[in-house]
This record gives C-alpha cells, sequence and structure tokens, in this order.
C-alpha cells in the first residue's frame, strides 16, 4: 500500500513535516494563482495519512487534523491579503471591477448577503474555481467590514480544507492508496467545484413585488328625482 503511495506522489517528502508547509504554501497563494494544485495536495498528502495508518515502516505519516489546520490558516490568509489589497486598490480597481460583470455581480450579491448577516457566498465560492479570489477581491472592494467577512472565510477554509482531507482520506481507508480513490477523490472535489461555481452563476432571485392597492373612486350620486 504503501508503495502505491509513493509512486502517487512519487516524491518522498510526502511522508516528511514538509507536506504542512508545501500544503500551506500551495493554499496560500492559489488565491492569487487558483489553477495552483492545492486541492491535489491536500488529497494526496490526506491519501498518505490514510495509507500510513498503523504501518511501522513510515517514519513520518501526516496528521488528519494538521492537514486540516495547516489549509484552513493558509486560506484565511490569503483571503485577507487580498482583502486588505484590494481595500486599498482606489478607483483604479474600483473601474477594473465596474467593467467586469462577474466582479460587479460578485460585488452586489456579496455585499447585500453580507448585511443581511449571511455569508453562504463566501463559503459556497471557496469550492468554485477562482470563486474564493474574486469574493475576497469584491469584499475588500466595497470596503466591507472585516467582521463581516473574515467569520465566514474562516468557516468557509475548514469546510473547503476538510472536505477535501476527508476526500484523501476515506478514499484511502475504503479503496487503498491507488490511483483508483485518488481519481475518484479528484472527481469528487471538482464536481463540488462545478456545482459551486454554478450556483454562483444563477442570478440571484428578483424580489417579489409588492402589491399596491389603488384607491377605486365611487361616484357621488345625488337622490333620484
Amino acid at each position: 500500500m504503501l508503495e502505491s503511495v509513493g509512486s502517487l506522489s512519487g516524491t518522498p517528502w510526502i511522508y516528511s513535516q514538509w507536506i504542512y508547509a508545501v500544503v500551506a504554501l500551495s493554499v496560500l497563494f492559489d488565491v492569487f494563482l487558483p489553477v495552483l494544485p492545492s486541492g491535489v495536495l491536500v488529497i494526496t498528502a490526506a491519501t498518505a495519512a490514510a495509507a500510513g495508518t498503523g504501518a511501522a515502516a513510515t517514519e513520518h505519516v501526516p496528521d488528519i487534523l494538521s492537514l486540516v489546520l495547516s489549509a484552513t490558516t493558509a486560506s484565511v490568509l490569503g483571503d485577507l491579503v487580498v482583502y486588505r489589497l484590494a481595500w486599498r486598490g482606489g478607483d483604479r480597481l474600483d473601474r477594473a471591477i465596474a467593467r467586469s460583470r462577474r466582479l460587479s455581480g460578485a460585488q452586489e450579491r456579496l455585499g447585500a448577503a453580507l448585511a443581511r448577516g449571511g455569508g453562504a457566498l463566501v463559503v459556497l465560492a471557496r469550492f468554485a474555481p477562482a470563486g474564493r479570489s474574486i469574493v475576497s477581491l469584491a469584499a475588500g472592494a466595497a470596503h466591507r467590514r472585516v467582521r463581516e467577512f473574515l467569520p465566514w472565510s474562516i468557516l468557509a477554509g475548514l469546510a473547503w480544507a476538510a472536505y477535501s482531507v476527508a476526500l484523501g482520506y476515506f478514499g484511502g481507508q475504503w479503496l487503498g492508496a491507488t490511483w483508483l480513490a485518488s481519481g475518484i477523490s479528484l472527481v469528487a472535489l471538482f464536481g463540488a467545484g462545478a456545482g459551486a461555481a454554478y450556483l454562483m452563476r444563477r442570478p440571484a432571485p428578483a424580489p417579489a413585488p409588492v402589491p399596491v392597492s389603488v384607491p377605486v373612486p365611487v361616484s357621488e350620486t345625488g337622490p333620484s328625482a
């Protein structure tokens, strides 16, 4: 089993303490470069943890909770960096957002969601490709208060990290540390991203029209002759 994970990862550092730093850096920087395979790294490390459970031959097996903690922390830090950069972006960034239908739409929807006290859009965007970057940028450019954005960023990072680690770990436990287990886990991760992207692209429901009562004029007739 361990040989399968070794061939899967192709690098011995998957079993070293450096794996947490590698995962954290990948998750941190994929807010700027969404093409970075941070989800793939998290799943691979979790699969290695499943493969190394109870194996005496492996000196350092990735710890599940440490993986979740490092990925969550890096995710929140990346969100805050983009949020602060967008906050200080000024008029130039505002004009760039206004020219982008995707960014301006996300800014409007995010502002409305946070104003209502709900930030499900932040959690949903964490799973969508580049959604995390768009929402963090929109929150900063709109000068949303950090206390409105940060709790939802933490929840989003934790949900994404826990989901990704669970896919790799339980896939490795149930199917073994093989290409099949990792492939199914990656399909599940990309499927969640595609579903989140679809929900984000859906237009917000229009508010129901408020019925307006129109007074009906009453004709005044005098007494009949």
